[in-house]
């Protein structure tokens, strides 16, 4: 299924869809040629969270993550998949982590590479099932490199997605990365064939949102105040979606 979006749609049987998402990480970390200085922890934390966001987000269950360490796995490897650990334990998936490390070459710079793969019924996708009329919100502020370490507060989180998922009332929910706001608001009007009518908004909307740290999401206007309440983070409408004029 060709979605447009990071993720990957295989068709597993009559019943049931894979969904693979990665996300991949480079020069940031504890190693002398790291563009920013981060703890090994947050690396895998945030590497894994990007790519559990993209599955999370089609409606899937995660079955299986596999990392791809560009480094030693004594110390920095252990480290980072300590950090991967944490964000897995929220699903009770540690014991599903697979991988490799560099252990021939020694390296100067941290690279991370993450993949997770997930299973879902048909009948239960969250892909293509936005309606003309439906407010696009976005939750979180865009946030890149150093930003993202100084504004945990302002920006999307596992437990934030898990929260929304258990709501009936919204229709599609979709990451938000370096492609910026405006890039994935247009892309959920084409795939449910809408056209998309910007609102007022202080936004950039263009932005990076570095590693998943805004999500999109759409329901009816009507639902709006219900979802306010359960979100802590700044919340934003940013757009309608409108029947295509013929």
């Amino acid at each position: 299924m060709d979605t447009n979006r990071d993720i990957s749609i295989i068709s597993l049987n009559t019943d049931q869809f894979l969904v693979i998402a990665c996300d991949s990480l480079g020069g940031i970390g504890q190693k002398s040629q790291d563009e920013i200085k981060v703890t090994n922890k947050l690396v895998g934390k945030l590497t894994t969270r990007v790519a559990l966001l993209e599955v999370l987000a089609s409606g899937a269950n995660p079955i299986t993550v596999i990392n791809t360490l560009s480094v030693e796995l004594n110390p920095t490897g252990e480290e980072i998949i300590t950090g991967i650990k944490e964000e897995l334990k929220k699903l009770d998936m540690s014991n599903l982590l697979n991988g490799s490390s560099e252990e021939n070459i020694a390296t100067v710079q941290t690279g991370v590479g993450i993949t997770v793969i997930g299973r879902v019924d048909r009948n239960r996708i969250k892909l293509f099932s936005s309606k003309p009329n439906d407010l696009v919100v976005s939750i979180g502020i865009p946030k890149v490199g150093k930003e993202v370490l100084e504004s945990q507060d302002e920006i999307v989180d596992l437990d934030l997605i898990l929260k929304l998922l258990e709501v009936d009332y919204i229709n599609e929910i979709i990451p938000v990365g370096s492609k910026g706001m405006l890039y994935e608001a247009n892309l959920i009007a084409d795939s449910n064939q809408l056209n998309l009518h910007l609102l007022d908004t202080n936004l950039n909307l263009e932005q990076s949102a570095g590693p998943a740290t805004v999500i999109l999401l759409t329901l009816e206007e009507r639902n709006l105040n219900r979802l306010k309440k359960i979100v802590n983070q700044p919340l934003n409408v940013i757009g309608r979606l409108e029947k295509n004029q013929e």
